[in-house]
């Protein structure tokens, strides 16, 4: 199946792409309902961003800004711009990352009642290569939605990469592949966010997020022994180097400020009940290869909360299980596969894999396994 069919995964290179929100079910408004441009009052204060934990989102994976994208494409950038200006009283509806900024919102409800005064919060920033005249209607949806968005970054056609690190992002969202390729390359957490079909309803709740192993937490090491000698030698090498752990892949550090957040829950007698929880779903086996792995987590001092070693089987009905709120993978088959089953998947662009895919070569996690 491919990426571009567009089916279930739509994406583009242009900072807008296709979403299916409008056939998800939630509970949101109608998003055809015009609104009058408020400023809400009495927010709670935003964090500093060196006490936070920043997850940059662009404004096409926040909301569905497919026919906006169009306008631009077919007619340029002038009609575009009076286009949004002409519209903006008219929200945005919801996009692929929207579920997944709602839960954190709620999670910093949780935390903001346990720690009064702490500043270790999700903070979440707008970021987009929009004109700064289309603000006006991106600030008037999400006041109509009451998100807590603060932050705005609009960089009028440049790319916004250089004022991530500013932010000191932990987490940056986008669809469009180039500019997640340049923030990687750059040292930041990113993913291309892709939206399905229809989108499973996820927990008001509960944050849960869900990532593979290889290539997202970990790196792409055991990734080259496969590509270079085989499945074969893949699981010799892991069996040897059990005890050595791996080297941490691109998404580590988000994981990292999840577990901080989630032992402050802990230190309050909430580990059962807590609003984030974390889930390892990868295509390792358990018996010839889910040692190293697990090992790596507990020599970094880390914590996953479920950890699911499917052995080449198909990750999409596992997720469909889990229903998170957003999942990591380096490999396009399984971000697909989840799509196919209703979860918002994001594509991690990361090692060895990315060449051979490029090169119409087999991945080891699409390759079938024996535990």
């Amino acid at each position: 199946m491919s990426a571009n069919s567009g089916r279930t995964l739509t994406v583009s290179g242009h900072d807008l792409a296709k979403n299916g929100s409008s056939n998800t079910g939630a509970p949101w408004e109608d998003a055809g309902t015009v609104l009058k441009p408020t400023t809400p009052t009495r927010k709670p204060q935003p964090p500093k961003p060196q006490n936070a934990i920043t997850i940059a989102v662009s404004s096409r994976v926040l909301f569905n800004m497919e026919k906006e994208q169009q306008i631009f494409e077919r007619q340029g950038m002038e009609e575009y711009i009076k286009y949004q200006v002409a519209h903006e009283t008219e929200p945005f509806s919801p996009g692929p990352a929207f579920s997944f900024v709602k839960a954190l919102e709620a999670v910093n409800t949780q935390l903001r009642e346990l720690y009064p005064e702490s500043e270790e919060l999700f903070d979440v920033v707008l970021i987009t290569n929009n004109h700064a005249n289309v603000g006006l209607r991106l600030i008037n949806t999400i006041n109509h939605y009451q998100l807590f968005i603060e932050r705005f970054c609009m960089t009028g056609g440049n790319s916004p990469i250089g004022y991530l690190k500013a932010y000191h992002t932990n987490l940056y969202l986008s669809a469009d592949p180039d500019k997640v390729h340049e923030a990687l390359e750059a040292g930041i957490a990113a993913a291309t966010m892709f939206t399905p079909d229809k989108m499973t309803e996820v927990s008001e709740t509960q944050l849960r997020v869900a990532f593979d192993g290889d290539a997202v937490l970990f790196s792409d090491e055991s990734e080259q022994i496969y590509k270079a000698h085989g499945l074969d030698k893949f699981f010799e090498h892991e069996k040897a180097h059990e005890n050595r752990p791996l080297d941490h892949g691109p998404l580590k550090g988000f994981l990292e400020v999840l577990g901080k957040l989630q032992k402050k829950f802990y230190a309050k007698g909430r580990r059962m009940d807590c609003p984030i929880r974390t889930y390892l779903v990868t295509a390792r086996s358990a018996a010839s290869s889910g040692t190293r792995a697990l090992k790596t987590l507990r020599s970094w001092g880390l914590e996953i909360d479920e950890a699911l070693f499917l052995a080449g089987a198909p990750k999409g009905p596992m997720l469909e299980k889990i229903r998170p709120h957003i999942f990591f993978d380096d490999q396009m088959f399984h971000v697909e596969g989840a799509a196919e089953m209703g979860t918002v998947a994001c594509h991690v662009p990361y090692g060895i894999a990315q060449r051979a895919a490029r090169k119409g070569g087999k991945d080891k996690e699409t390759s079938p396994v024996v535990k």
